[in-house]
């Protein structure tokens, strides 16, 4: 069985990305074939420079039209025969030609449990401030397909994550982050390996996540 391609969208650091390129190393499954961000000085180009994984970066504002920007898009995801895109702290928004194209095959990782503090300006450090603000005792992680609205897309994978007495933004993020780590790679595996499916808008994983 040939190896599933995956692009990894970035805006950022890429730790999440590191967490991917890490798991897929050694993949008789799927590969990182392409690193794409929208931000030329995203720490993440270095993660993929390093791996030795193709890597790209520009913007809507480089081009002319809309047009021409959804064009080289497609061209790069067509040119390295991409089956899955993840998005790991990508900001923009996908547009939707990319979205119908890759249905259900695009998936984003959300550091909140959804659908509470997700949607427009819901990303990063923002996202656990506003979940200590609220008083919840939970937060988590929720993995979900990527439609035309922000973080609205079918919930595949959610664990919950125990906010602390004393937590800061920070220490919530870094607890969220490790099981972001961890649960994100493997459910882009089981997407790769056909073990996820889509049945009346409800998700259903035909094995555990270990």
């Amino acid at each position: 069985m040939s190896l599933k391609n995956i692009a990894v969208f970035i805006s950022g650091r890429g730790t999440d990305l590191q967490a991917i390129i890490d798991y897929f190393k050694q993949s008789a499954v799927a590969q990182v074939a392409l690193v794409f961000s929208n931000k030329k000085d995203a720490y993440g180009l270095v993660r993929a420079e390093k791996a030795n994984i193709p890597s790209f970066s520009f913007a809507r504002g480089d081009f002319n039209t809309r047009d021409e920007f959804i064009k080289k898009l497609k061209k790069l995801l067509s040119e390295h025969r991409i089956d899955i895109i993840a998005l790991a702290g990508y900001v923009k928004k996908v547009p939707p030609e990319i979205i119908q194209e890759y249905r259900h095959r695009i998936v984003n990782i959300h550091p909140a449990l959804l659908p509470f503090f997700g949607g427009k300006g819901f990303y990063g450090m923002e996202v656990h401030r506003r979940v200590l603000a609220s008083g919840m005792k939970l937060s988590g992680v929720s993995i979900h397909f990527v439609n035309e609205q922000y973080d609205k897309g079918e919930i595949i994978y959610q664990e919950c994550v125990p906010v602390l007495f004393d937590d800061t933004p920070e220490t919530l993020q870094a607890r969220v982050l490790e099981r972001e780590h961890y649960l994100y790679p493997r459910i882009i595996e089981k997407l790769a390996m056909g073990k996820i499916s889509v049945i009346n808008n409800k998700v259903r994983i035909d094995e555990r996540i270990d």
